[in-house]
């Protein structure tokens, strides 16, 4: 859990810190916002080919291996005299980020019966939502009171701490033999539409995720102190949206996910429509930050159910599909945000959300959503 916090933490740490780092890398907000595009996109290349190479190796050695890539990665930012460091930096952390999420849920899930999964599930989406309420914050406020090197390097310390505490106790076993190595209802189709509805509905998402600050401080006019504030109520969303979701995801898998992109949906395009009006910013804002962790969470545990194969290959595929949205989406709002500025990159974001909603209701009332569905069984691969 506090690997999923440390993880989530320096995903979303340029969100926050793009400003003081164009600012002090003499580059532009875009090419700032592209830190993020590059660390999406990495993890979105590397996720399947890295869990496919160390399938047959225990998981203590792939997570202290992944925790120590993290480590690194945090001392690099932290004296990066250019540009293209910092990005190498963001990179080797993205490769760690890679496999974490093919790897953690398995192992933890692992140690639970099957009916409570969900919940299993839920804690490390509670830990990594909590990213969102206190440390994407914290390195906020800390970066524009110590400039941005030192949130980006204070991340190895817990990683550090995590990478020791697992080579002491984590069990080695193959990981074949794990309890959770295969899903219970594999479902080809399923699989498929749910990694389609998580690339859409992170592609929205970070559309305007990646930009909130500069929505909130251009179209609602909060000051700019104000922004640190208004992401810890966006993160208080989030965390309270995933402990929502994880007391009812072992009953409603297929409904909470699908609920959770309408939300979103609702969220953003409510955004873009009355985003200049503060208090309706807040309301949607929360809407979106309370869709956003459950989404992720409610995907990787279909994918238990309905992995055709291996599950740390599937949640390494979703993981994958995601974070290619995460990359689309801040490359997307890159691109849309010199033309439409902050709430046409929302409205943008919003409709590609609804697209994702629209995949997910469509299979919930496809006739074939109700025959007895075709499924492959478990293989090595």
């Amino acid at each position: 859990m506090l690997s999923a916090f440390t993880l989530n933490t320096v995903e979303s740490l340029p969100v926050g810190l793009l400003e003081p780092v164009a600012h002090g890398l003499r580059v532009s907000l875009s090419a700032a916002g592209l830190l993020v595009t590059g660390y999406g996109l990495t993890v979105a290349v590397a996720s399947v080919p890295l869990a496919r190479l160390v399938r047959a190796v225990p998981r203590r050695h792939v997570c202290t291996g992944l925790l120590a890539a993290l480590t690194v990665s945090g001392l690099i930012a932290a004296t990066a005299a250019s540009y293209g460091q910092l990005l190498l930096a963001r990179l080797l952390s993205a490769l760690a980020q890679a496999l974490f999420w093919a790897v953690a849920g398995p192992v933890a899930v692992g140690l639970f019966a099957p009916e409570v999964r969900g919940r299993v599930a839920g804690a490390l989406s509670v830990a990594g939502s909590l990213a969102l309420v206190a440390g994407v914050p914290a390195a906020t406020w800390l970066g524009r009171h110590s400039g941005w090197r030192l949130p980006f390097v204070l991340p190895a310390v817990p990683g550090l701490l995590c990478l020791v505490t697992i080579a002491a106790l984590l069990p080695a076993s193959p990981p074949e033999e794990e309890p959770a190595a295969y899903a219970e209802r594999p479902d080809v189709r399923r699989f498929a539409l749910v990694l389609t509805a998580g690339f859409l509905s992170a592609t929205g998402a970070f559309a305007g995720y990646t930009y909130i600050a500069v929505f909130l401080e251009g179209v609602s006019g909060f000051a700019p102190g104000t922004a640190g504030v208004l992401l810890s109520v966006f993160g208080a969303a989030c965390l309270a949206g995933v402990s929502v979701t994880a007391v009812l995801l072992d009953r409603f898998p297929g409904p909470a996910l699908t609920a959770a992109v309408c939300v979103q949906a609702v969220g953003m395009l409510g955004l873009s429509a009355a985003g200049a009006r503060p208090v309706a910013a807040v309301v949607f804002l929360v809407l979106t930050g309370g869709a956003l962790g459950p989404v992720f969470m409610a995907a990787q545990h279909a994918m238990l159910h309905c992995a055709p194969g291996r599950t740390d290959l599937a949640l390494a595929a979703n993981s994958g599909c995601y974070n290619a949205g995460i990359a689309a989406g801040a490359a997307f709002g890159a691109l849309l945000l010199p033309h439409t500025g902050a709430r046409g990159v929302f409205l943008a974001g919003g409709v590609l959300t609804a697209g994702a909603c629209a995949v997910l209701l469509g299979e919930r009332l496809s006739p074939l959503s109700r025959r007895p569905r075709l499924s492959c069984p478990p293989g090595p691969d």
